[in-house]
């Protein structure tokens, strides 16, 4: 296979050669992918601390008690936990609706902050929803500002142009993702983890992410967690230098990825945007109604009809990515700073970073 002869050659530039292999390969050409629907081969089942997470907590977070979850790790890959689907039914949903309509609102930044006047980014669901409902095939329409959208900062914001975060540069983390990623940080065996820091990717079919590293945060004895939603995608996961090939695999809706340990430090990248395996607009999981009966306590709200009839539009060409940080360590400060404005500037074009000839996704983050 091509994809093996490439892993095979090794080399300066081996992870960049997958990466173009994957994003210029029909979608027909993917026996090499991982798929852990199917583990086998690298892939192992991997021990969850099943303790450390209440069934009730669980609930509340819209998740399914941790004794049903699949966790898989990668041979050679120490630390990575790779966690099918475990959102009980209909409850992706928030989250889609929570990265649409509540995140990318003030006072979190957003890419279009960069370049917009701030009275034109205080609403991007209002502004959006109606051209979202009304939108057909045709790739010629004019986009909505939703579909502009490329990232969005929480909690410490990232500076794109110095690669770092700041303490005069935060805003209140909000409290249903913080819940939802101290449950899974538990469940991975990282009690007491908290949710700093976060960065949402919004992918289309023509986007991608370049190779990095995630290092900027202080705190690397933390796991990065990895949340996806709608369409699918191969993520590519390599070494800790750009000389070693990486291992591809899908990423699906509803898949939990944890990085920690070893692998919180290693090379990755998103080649590739892919429709979701079953062919159909959606992947069933989002067709699942929420259950009227939510636990007391629970951060899980009930999407109306018409701001799910907004989601599901965005989603069917679309694919959105939560990636969750802690940057200090308990007690631990930032170091005193001089000359930063502590604004969210946008990635620039440098050597960590892979950026495809079409619509070019800069966030360098998972």
């Amino acid at each position: 296979m091509a994809a093996a002869a490439l892993t095979r050659e090794g080399g300066e530039d081996a992870f960049r050669r997958l990466f173009r292999f994957y994003r210029q390969r029909d979608a027909s050409d993917l026996r090499g992918v991982v798929d852990f629907s199917a583990p086998g081969g690298q892939v192992f089942r991997a021990q969850l601390s099943v303790s450390s997470v209440s069934d009730q907590d669980a609930y509340r977070a819209g998740l399914q008690p941790v004794s049903q979850w699949k966790a898989y790790g990668l041979s050679g890959y120490p630390g990575f936990i790779f966690i099918p689907n475990p959102f009980l039914p209909g409850c992706q949903r928030h989250w889609v609706k929570q990265c649409l309509k509540l995140y990318p609102e003030k006072p979190n930044v957003c890419n279009l902050d960069l370049h917009m006047a701030p009275e034109k980014t205080t609403d991007l669901w209002g502004q959006s929803k109606e051209q979202l409902k009304r939108k057909g095939s045709s790739k010629w329409e004019p986009r909505s500002l939703l579909e502009k959208l490329r990232w969005v900062t929480l909690g410490y914001h990232y500076n794109w142009d110095t690669k770092k975060y700041s303490a005069n540069h935060h805003t209140p983390f909000p409290s249903d993702l913080a819940f939802l990623s101290e449950q899974v940080a538990a469940a991975c065996g990282f009690r007491g983890f908290q949710a700093q820091a976060g960065i949402l990717n919004y992918y289309h079919f023509d986007s991608s992410l370049g190779i990095h590293v995630d290092e900027s945060e202080l705190d690397h004895s933390r796991p990065l967690l990895s949340f996806s939603f709608g369409q699918s995608s191969i993520f590519l996961l390599g070494g800790l230098k750009r000389e070693e090939a990486p291992t591809a695999m899908f990423m699906h809706s509803g898949d939990i990825m944890v990085m920690s340990g070893f692998s919180r430090l290693l090379y990755h990248a998103v080649p590739r945007v892919l429709p979701n395996p079953e062919g159909t607009a959606l992947p069933s999981c989002l067709n699942q109604a929420l259950s009227s009966d939510l636990p007391v306590g629970s951060v899980i709200e009930h999407s109306s009809d018409e701001d799910w009839q907004v989601c599901a539009k965005y989603l069917q060409s679309s694919r959105i990515n939560m990636t969750i940080r802690q940057v200090l360590a308990e007690g631990q400060k930032f170091p005193e700073e001089s000359g930063t404005n502590g604004k969210g500037q946008a990635p620039s074009e440098d050597s960590d970073h892979e950026s495809s000839k079409a619509k070019r996704h800069k966030p360098n983050t998972v």
